[in-house]
């Protein structure tokens, strides 16, 4: 099966029996994971048995270098509930998830990144949350972490602003260790570097139900972190465009017609006061033109324009679009 033409390459496993039902689908993307992907297997397949689950693991591989695509050929050839998935170059791992979650077929899905630092031993408390307490998803929070100060400070704060701005109270949002009813992940699209906001983008679908788990953090056991800092920019970057996306991607001029309608009254409430100063009040005789006012009056009420304009061209753009009636339907009798 192909999926865009040149970019995404699907080997294998993709054709199940349709009969089975089954209850978990194991999520993991990699890059670069050669060593890690053996043990990661068996300590899931362990679970998994002990557990009497019904299950699948999607490897997706994201453009490794390295033999990682070699080893999940030789695990789909002792555990058929093995499927691979392998892309042509590095898209990252909104891209990885995206297309894993296209193909997932378990009532519950599970995400975990391949670097052993997740526990497969909190899947089964994370399936019951969602199966038997009826979270829509529930998001892993590594409460402690084994990693340097470099990169815990940095996440608190990420996180704290995070919180504030979405109104998801998780300590953790971007934990690779979730669960998700099948209905949730069937019905968000991540993209970019949007895979750290998959809990508001879930909520702005109409997913409110979320909640959060304690895991283990385990320390990383072979190989070294793939995430430089420039991640935390990134990340308060895409923050902003999701939260616009999230409230104003289908009423653009809600935003942009409001912050120009600010802008133009104060520009323009301005130069009323500077015409009230210059005949009754200044009798300098200095000129209008000749005051810094009248140039912030000016550069308010052109900004103001700007903004209504692009709101209206922004409704335009939203007019024509494919998904501009495209909403979620829970139930239908």
């Amino acid at each position: 099966m192909l999926y865009k033409a040149k970019e995404v390459i699907i080997i294998f496993g993709i054709f199940m029996n349709p009969e089975k039902d089954i209850q978990l689908s194991i999520v993991v993307p990699l890059y670069n994971e050669e060593e890690s992907l053996p043990e990661l297997h068996d300590w899931i397949v362990k679970v998994m048995t002990a557990n009497n689950f019904s299950y699948e693991i999607i490897f997706v591989n994201d453009g490794s270098t390295d033999n990682s695509w070699s080893v999940i050929e030789g695990l789909k050839i002792k555990d058929p509930n093995v499927r691979g998935i392998k892309f042509q170059r590095n898209y990252g791992k909104s891209a990885a998830l995206h297309v894993g979650f296209q193909i997932t077929k378990g009532s519950v899905v599970i995400t975990m990144d391949a670097d052993l630092q997740d526990s497969p031993e909190e899947i089964p408390e994370l399936y019951q949350m969602i199966v038997e307490e009826g979270y829509d998803l529930v998001s892993g929070w590594k409460k402690k972490r084994y990693d340097p100060l470099s990169k815990t400070i940095p996440t608190k704060i990420y996180n704290g602003v995070n919180r504030m701005m979405s109104g998801i109270k998780l300590h953790d949002m971007n934990c690779g260790l979730k669960a998700y009813r099948k209905e949730v992940v069937k019905s968000i699209e991540i993209f970019g570097e949007m895979h750290r906001y998959i809990p508001v983008i879930s909520k702005a679908a109409g997913f409110t139900k979320i909640g959060e788990k304690v895991v283990q953090h385990q320390e990383r056991k072979y190989g070294k972190t793939k995430f430089g800092m420039n991640r935390f920019v990134n990340g308060f970057l895409d923050m902003f465009t999701i939260t616009f996306i999230t409230r104003f991607g289908k009423k653009p001029m809600h935003f942009f017609g409001l912050m120009g309608t600010l802008f133009f009254i104060i520009g323009f409430l301005f130069a009323v006061w500077l015409g009230i100063d210059k005949l009754f009040i200044d009798t300098s005789g200095r000129l209008i033109a000749q005051r810094p006012e009248f140039f912030l009056s000016l550069t308010s009420m052109i900004i103001g324009a700007q903004l209504f304009l692009a709101g209206f061209i922004a409704e335009l753009i939203g007019r024509n679009s494919s998904i501009r009636n495209q909403y979620l339907i829970e139930k239908e009798i």
